[in-house]
């Protein structure tokens, strides 16, 4: 649906010149393109990590291998294709991408197609693939072993990394709790933690002996303006019964109920009381004072239920892996109990499933011992699992000694195959490059010393010699630190909340506000509506839903006579807004918003079909998107037109500008967030957490924001000249994973495009 009309096969017709028709050196140019077309518009935009897996795949590897088209965004002359080179931007979200959005120049300018990305901790292992070590060619940073004697001799039990962790001699369950400083490491909440204040501790402080009774734990989570909130509890004893399988009703506003994975959805929460703090209460109950959890990635459940636990037992770093990297639930469930979980024929996950699985893993771990464990040799099963497809099938492992444990049938994606392994049986050299430390997802990723300068360095040498390239920026040696993050996130939220609100007036004192409410509904949906009587005569604050609303008030109202008064429409003056102006102006003029337009006065009665009808006439419309509130499901009495050209688009603002539809007078202006952005400000617009303050800041945190600005200038600088030195047809991917923190989950955001000659995306 998104490929232009006036395009050949997804490539634009090349200009004609004054013989008409272009040469044949131009037709043979454009027939070895390689095009991009991605329908990123409206509620299109937010991309899953295993759907940008799958085009990164095709585009790798194309049809072979069982790699296939993605159905989000096509590749046409997939062939043609110099390479593929994904720049991944560590610790970064959309909120950095926005807040420092004058900054990102090259970025802004270059990439026309977009998306959201659902935060995640292990983003970059996602992408580097679930496999076995990897020895990529002509990389600055390989991903190393932990000792050089395993690489060359991996089948050497020794080299286990579960026998490296524990020995080879079996243990009590006490010698698997996790240390103190083992859960600092992995982002558990502890006790002292400052960003733990307000969580309640289960006091489960007795001693801990081998004999103490083991509780499996597992939580799932949807996304609020806050973050990941809970919404279903499930708690199991030792013997796998369930003692607790509990919804739970966030406590502030859901912007995603992940039910692709959660199995949650709206109408579940409807009729549910239970709130956090009735839980929190119940497992503090429940659990005796020796007890020991156990999870899988156990540290996100307890932040989730904000809880402290002294004592717990984690199955992804139990059953320990090379490189520190974790494997998944699913597949320790298949690969050592012989159990199918999270079916994909099921609606998300089953928290009490899930928490039985981890439970009788760590059993099987204690039970049998780390030798026993080692035997399976889980790294090998995996590596064969995801080979499967590119050699010969072979039978399963089948691991001994455990009870009711039956032979593995022939396996059926385990988990999705690694292409990078793929890339290298097939001859290609895949190039990785970037800073690498163990973080807490378990992924190595460099020493600190290597800067941004010197990876642009060896970027600039070894990129043109390989096909796929991950190329990992970072702002610095130092993190960003939360409470950074959370002044960021704050000061963004309270500058998007001052440019969606204006000030009408004055107005006589018996105005009538109903017809002011009329008159600014037209321009877009309203939020709230509220008369300031501070002054000698009384103003109106309006704040609305989309920028675009308040920026057409502003520049159809200002000066105009509503309810009897000729009045001022304006923002508030503030710091934060004097470079309004200039942020109105550069996003219009952003490649994504080209050949889009806004338009408001709809009458919210019509349907989508219905306005499909009324601007059919329209030339060159390529597509329409009726926004709605997130929270209620209601449509906005506005909507967003994409054309084919600008000058398309230009022509319909001429025609609609005064049009009346169904007895209502319609407004329109050029865009200003019509793809992802508009849900984002959304989310920011309606988070409970993002309240406007005056907060006085200390000199060193300015410092360290103007420190931050400085640094994305200069990471932009290195993106833009590493762009520029791409071949075309190169496919180039930008990633801002996320951000996890307790202060709040902060989506990710991608660009992408394919080089063409003129330096920009091609579509």
């Amino acid at each position: 649906a998104m490929v232009k009309a006036g395009c050949v096969n997804g490539l634009k017709r090349p200009a004609e010149g004054a013989g008409g028709r272009p040469g044949p050196r131009k037709r043979r140019k454009a027939e070895k393109s390689s095009c991009l077309s991605a329908a990123l518009f409206g509620e299109d935009c937010e991309i899953s990590r295993d759907q940008l897996y799958e085009l990164l795949k095709y585009a790798a590897l194309g049809k072979c291998h069982n790699a296939t088209q993605p159905s989000w965004c096509r590749i046409y002359r997939r062939s043609h294709l110099a390479g593929v080179v994904v720049i991944v931007l560590p610790e970064m979200s959309q909120l950095h991408f926005y807040k420092f959005y004058l900054q990102f120049k090259h970025l802004r300018r270059v990439f026309r197609h977009r998306f959201t990305l659902t935060p995640s901790a292990n983003f970059l292992a996602s992408l580097y693939g679930e496999g076995p070590n990897l020895k990529p060619q002509n990389t600055a940073q390989v991903l190393t072993s932990t000792s050089s004697e395993c690489t060359s001799k991996s089948s050497d039990s020794r080299c286990d990394p579960i026998i490296r962790k524990y020995g080879d001699k079996k243990r009590g369950l006490t010698s698997y709790i996790l240390t103190l400083e083992e859960q600092k490491k992995n982002d558990y909440p502890t006790k002292g933690s400052p960003r733990c204040n307000g969580y309640v501790c289960t006091e489960c402080n007795q001693q801990r002996t081998d004999s103490s009774p083991l509780f499996g734990l597992d939580c799932e989570m949807c996304l609020t303006a806050k973050g990941s909130e809970v919404t279903r509890v499930s708690l199991v004893d030792a013997q796998g019964r369930c003692l607790l399988n509990e919804l739970v009703r966030p406590e502030n506003t859901v912007v995603h109920y992940r039910t692709r994975f959660s199995g949650i959805t709206r109408e579940m929460l409807l009729p549910v009381k239970t709130r956090l703090s009735d839980i929190q209460t119940r497992l503090k109950k429940m659990l005796p004072r020796d007890a020991v959890l156990v999870g899988h990635s156990l540290n996100n459940d307890l932040q989730a239920l904000e809880m402290i636990h002294p004592s717990v037992i984690d199955t992804s770093l139990l059953f320990a892996r090379t490189e520190g990297r974790r494997f998944r639930l699913k597949f320790l469930a298949k690969a050592v109990l012989g159990k199918e979980i999270q079916c994909e024929q099921k609606l998300g996950h089953d928290p009490a499933e899930d928490a039985r699985a981890a439970l009788e893993l760590a059993q099987f771990f204690i039970e049998q011992g780390p030798a026993k464990v080692a035997e399976l040799n889980l790294e090998m099963l995996l590596t064969t699992e995801k080979l499967a497809e590119v050699s010969q099938k072979r039978a399963p492992l089948q691991p001994q000694g455990y009870r009711g444990q039956q032979q593995l049938n022939e396996p059926s994606h385990l988990s999705k195959p690694c292409f990078l392994e793929c890339l290298q049986v097939t001859g290609q050299k895949p190039l990785l490059l970037g800073r690498q430390e163990l973080d807490s997802s378990g992924l190595c990723q460099s020493n600190l010393s290597t800067s941004n300068k010197q990876i642009l360095q060896k970027a600039l040498e070894d990129v043109p010699l390989s096909t796929f390239s991950i190329i990992q920026f970072s702002l610095g040696p130092e993190n960003i630190s939360s409470h950074l993050l959370a002044e960021l996130r704050e000061k963004v939220g309270s500058k998007l909340t001052d440019m969606l609100t204006i000030y009408a007036g004055p107005f006589e004192e018996s105005f009538c506000l109903k017809s002011v409410k009329k008159e600014f509904g037209r321009c877009g949906p309203i939020q709230s509506l509220t008369v300031v009587t501070e002054t000698y005569q009384p103003y109106v604050c309006i704040q609305y839903e989309v920028l675009e609303a308040a920026q057409l008030a502003v520049e159809s109202l200002n000066g105009a006579e509503v309810a009897g008064s000729c009045i001022k429409v304006q923002r508030s003056v503030t710091a934060a807004t004097l470079d309004c102006d200039v942020l109105i102006q550069e996003l219009e003029l952003d490649v994504e918003n080209e050949g889009v337009i806004y338009v408001a006065g709809l009458k919210q009665s019509l349907t989508e079909k219905d306005l499909q009808e009324e601007f059919s006439q329209l030339k060159d419309l390529e597509t329409l998107f009726l926004p709605k509130d997130l929270q209620s499901g209601k449509h906005w009495n506005c909507c967003f037109l994409k054309f084919q050209t600008s000058q398309s688009a230009v022509d319909a603002l001429e025609v609609i500008n005064g049009w009346t539809m169904k007895g209502s007078r319609l407004r329109s202006r050029n865009a200003l967030a019509s793809g992802h952005l508009w849900r984002w400000i959304w989310q920011m617009n309606h988070s409970n957490g993002t309240q406007r303050r005056n907060v006085s800041y200390k000199k060193t945190r300015q410092l360290s924001e103007q420190d931050l600005k400085k640094k994305v200038q200069k990471l932009d600088h290195h993106i833009k000249k590493l762009y520029r030195s791409l071949q075309n047809n190169t496919l180039c991917v930008v990633l801002f994973p996320g951000v996890n923190s307790t202060y709040g989950s902060q989506f990710g955001l991608g660009l992408m495009g394919i080089k063409d000659d003129g330096g920009r995306s091609a579509c």
